[in-house]
């Protein structure tokens, strides 16, 4: 991934699509072609994995979209919706690609989701209260690109200990 964004100038809502796509990727990037096994791996103290990182990111797409702005119930979501340490869980039968496939999806039914949003809609979060979809933009491109340093650190870890 380059350094700079493709996208540097143009509508505000363009801007903030592109660096939330950007920030998608960047987390894909850092466990893409690591093995099953190194996916796996638990090198810190949290359930934080290369994996994990990836499966959290699906939940919060989740969570944040289909459960907050489009007001889904859990049980009408198309997979765990639900914040905290369950949200890095994988099972044992999913692959990397499954989990990556996963968020792909849940990030594409985001971008059709949001698509019939403004900026400036609002809904009710039950802890932060009313939240707008710039709002939900900026806090997903903040967590995703938090989350794609954790991998970053932990691919080097990786790759080192090869």
């Amino acid at each position: 991934m380059s350094i700079l964004p493709r996208m540097t100038t143009g509508p505000e809502r363009l801007m903030l699509e592109h660096m939330l796509d950007r920030n998608r990727q960047a987390l894909i990037d850092t466990a893409r072609g690591l093995s099953e096994a190194e996916a796996r791996l638990r090198l810190v103290a949290s359930l934080t994995t290369p994996i994990g990182l990836i499966k959290h990111a699906a939940v919060a797409e989740r969570r944040w979209f289909q459960r907050i702005l489009l007001g889904l119930d859990q049980s009408e979501c198309d997979g765990y919706a639900t914040p905290g340490d369950g949200s890095f869980v994988v099972a044992d039968g999913e692959t990397l690609a499954d989990v990556i496939t996963e968020f792909e999806h849940a990030s594409e039914r985001s971008r059709l989701i949001s698509a019939d949003f403004a900026l400036d809609d609002t809904k009710t979060h039950p802890l932060a209260g009313d939240v707008s979809l710039r709002f939900i933009y900026l806090l997903l491109i903040e967590d995703f690109a938090r989350h794609a340093g954790h991998g970053d650190i932990l691919r080097e870890q990786i790759t080192a200990a090869r």
